[in-house]
């Protein structure tokens, strides 16, 4: 993994700055007020009616807005304020309350009746479906009281908790390690390619090619947004020239291809996503979805995929398949890859370069001018909101072996979460052992005697702050100081809490959620809830349904293939990342964006990297940036237009 050239040319893109700045002022504070209330119901929007929100396009927006203000006022953003809002924008985007809109569905899901869990969703969660505030579609009403309270609670600690664990592993592994963290400089660029842009150097290669994106963004966005929203305002029927959210092809290929889900989604965004994904994991994706295509007809033919009939779309098709192999198979799968990561970590103790490590007196001496606190510190936030976590778990699910919510928090996160932080830092890639939570929940009910769901919806002290080193790599690439990020977090909080609860309620009010009026929700939204409820299903007596999905056969079919893989790969030399994107192609998710993934990964790779050498690595995730704020200036205005339009038909009555 060490000597993966595409890695390699990650690695070298940023190198961290001398001079740090904390970047925190009334022009931050102000743009947090303007992203939770302009951008928020934007994002909430655009997720539920095309699956995507605005992501990255809220963060482009509010920087340029800003720039162009600073600059009629004769005044600059510096890099550091820029990249404040950048964070801000990307916290005020978490959106909290829409947790509740999906729980407020599945409560009265038709998923949960079929499997018979409805009653047993514990009201701290929602409330019951025959509530009074699930008729009238409202939060203000005293049986969403204990819910709300609850996650504002959970949402409270979560804040602080990044700060500890997360930030002394980020010290441990960049500080003293030394890990280049190959990933982290392609977040960092697109922020400071408007920071050149704030200082007038407008001839700038970044500012260019983020105008670039920009326009295109703009124009698909009318078609793919805009146009429909608005038509079906005004008409019976909203005009779509671009299906959403894909081409259903399941019903025209069945015959040929039986047990397979199969259509494409026309989201130009995907080619852009292609562009800036490692081109070997975008190539083991399709990979991955090609074996699927094979296997499923041959699966069927031999009565493993029981359950697919035809005349099954892509949602029926896909749960159908998970519950007869992939669930099991992608265990396995799963499986394979957390024990390669693991190996990798341990041989990289081996590999790494101890001239070039610092030594453990650097975690007390961090570079001058970065902000960082007292290590001791992290770790005493890290054991703070652990004991909050247990605490809260042993109030919500008191029938739940408390031994296990000590195992979690003490034992099994700081080992995965390190683990995960050395492959962040080694090779870009998030490690995950599969199922951990879900297989103590069953052993809890099996071998303990639990019996209920509620335990799936604690706030288990399961995490892995290992992605979280990442983020302060980030911070620390664009000369930011942890203080501003800090204050930031002060400000941004209770403006996030205050616009996701007037948002959810309002969007909430303007339409059932799910229905024809969220046309990604109503499409996917069972499926979710099928999956979700089939394994919570496993800890209620006579949990039949889960038990006949898993299938240790499966299972260990998915370990075999994953270290055959990388075997092979190891075997002939071939890039780490495509049996990553292999078990992604392989994992029955929607397989209908990798025909654009690919497009954009040969574009990105046989066009634009021979016409514009090693910049073009730099060109990508630039140029995606564009393209995702005009996606998301059409998806606001959009948004807008829906908002005061139903809200006058509303008032009208």
């Amino acid at each position: 993994m060490y000597e993966d050239k595409e890695l390699q040319e990650y690695r070298d893109l940023l190198q961290p700055p001398d001079h740090f700045e904390e970047g925190f002022d009334w022009k931050t504070v102000v743009g947090a007020i303007f992203i939770g209330f302009l951008m928020m119901p934007g994002s909430m929007y655009l997720q539920l009616v095309i699956g995507t929100g605005i992501g990255p396009a809220a963060r482009w927006v509010t920087i340029i807005l800003f720039a162009e203000l600073a600059k009629r006022a004769y005044s600059e953003l510096k890099q550091q304020e820029i990249f404040l809002l950048y964070y801000m924008a990307g916290a005020a985007l978490s959106t909290p309350f829409q947790g509740l809109l999906w729980n407020q569905y599945l409560v009265q899901s038709d998923a949960a009746r079929m499997l018979g869990v409805t009653e047993f969703i514990p009201a701290w969660v929602a409330p019951a479906a025959e509530s009074d505030s699930l008729i009238e579609r409202t939060f203000f009403h005293r049986d969403w009281l204990i819910p709300i309270l609850l996650l504002v609670g959970t949402q409270i600690i979560q804040r602080i908790d990044q700060f500890g664990l997360g930030y002394a592993l980020f010290r441990i592994t960049s500080d003293v390690e030394k890990l280049p963290f190959p990933m982290a400089p392609v977040a960092a660029l697109g922020t400071m390619a408007l920071a050149e842009s704030t200082e007038d150097k407008q001839k700038s290669w970044k500012w260019r090619v983020f105008s670039i994106g920009g326009v295109i963004g703009l124009a698909f966005g009318a078609i793919y947004v805009l146009l429909p929203t608005v038509s079906g305002l005004m008409l019976m029927e909203p005009i779509r020239l671009i299906p959403i959210p894909w081409v259903e092809l399941t019903g025209h290929t069945e015959d040929v291809l039986p047990a397979v889900a199969t259509g494409i989604q026309l989201d130009l965004g995907l080619v852009f996503i292609g562009m800036v994904l490692p081109f070997w994991a975008v190539i083991g994706g399709v990979i991955g979805i090609i074996i699927t295509i094979v296997a499923n007809p041959i699966l069927y033919e031999n009565g493993i995929l029981t359950r697919w009939h035809p005349g099954m779309k892509t949602v029926d098709t896909i749960f159908a398949n998970n519950f007869d192999f992939y669930m099991s198979f992608s265990i396995g799968l799963g499986l394979a890859i957390a024990f390669i990561g693991i190996w990798h970590v341990v041989g990289s103790f081996r590999k790494s370069d101890s001239s070039k490590k610092g030594s453990l007196r650097d975690l007390f001496r961090p570079p001058p001018g970065r902000g960082d606190f007292n290590f001791w510190i992290s770790i005493g936030i890290y054991v703070f909101s652990t004991i909050s976590y247990v605490l809260l778990c042993l109030w919500l699910v008191p029938n739940f072996p408390w031994i296990f919510f000590i195992a979690y928090g003490f034992l099994y996160t700081p080992i995965v979460s390190y683990i995960t932080a050395r492959m962040e830092g080694i090779a870009g890639q998030f490690v995950s052992l599969p199922l951990v939570r879900e297989v103590s929940f069953i052993v809890g009910a099996k071998y303990f005697g639990y019996q209920g769901i509620e335990i799936w919806y604690a706030p288990i002290p399961i995490h892995n702050y290992g992605e979280a080193t990442v983020n302060f790599r980030q911070i620390e690439l664009t000369g930011t100081s942890i203080r501003g990020i800090i204050k930031s977090e002060i400000v941004v909080f209770p403006i996030v809490m205050i616009a996701s609860l007037l948002f959810s309620q309002f969007i909430w009010r303007l339409a059932p959620i799910p229905s024809s009026a969220y046309p990604f929700a109503q499409e996917v939204w069972h499926l979710q809830a099928l999956n979700t409820l089939l394994m919570q299903s496993s800890t209620l007596e006579g949990s039949a349904a889960f038990y006949q999905a898993l299938n240790f056969v499966y299972v260990l079919a998915g370990v075999g293939l994953g270290v055959i893989m990388y075997a092979i790969l190891t075997l002939f030399g071939l890039p780490i990342m495509l049996v990553y994107g292999m078990v992604r192609g392989l994992g029955q998710t929607l397989p209908h964006g990798h025909i654009l993934e690919l497009a954009g990964a040969l574009l990105g790779r046989f066009f634009f990297f021979k016409r514009y050498g090693a910049m073009w690595r730099q060109y990508a995730p630039v140029l995606l940036a564009g393209f995702s704020c005009g996606m998301g200036l059409t998806g606001m205005f959009a948004m807008g237009v829906t908002l005061i339009l139903k809200s006058l038909g509303r008032l009208a009555y």
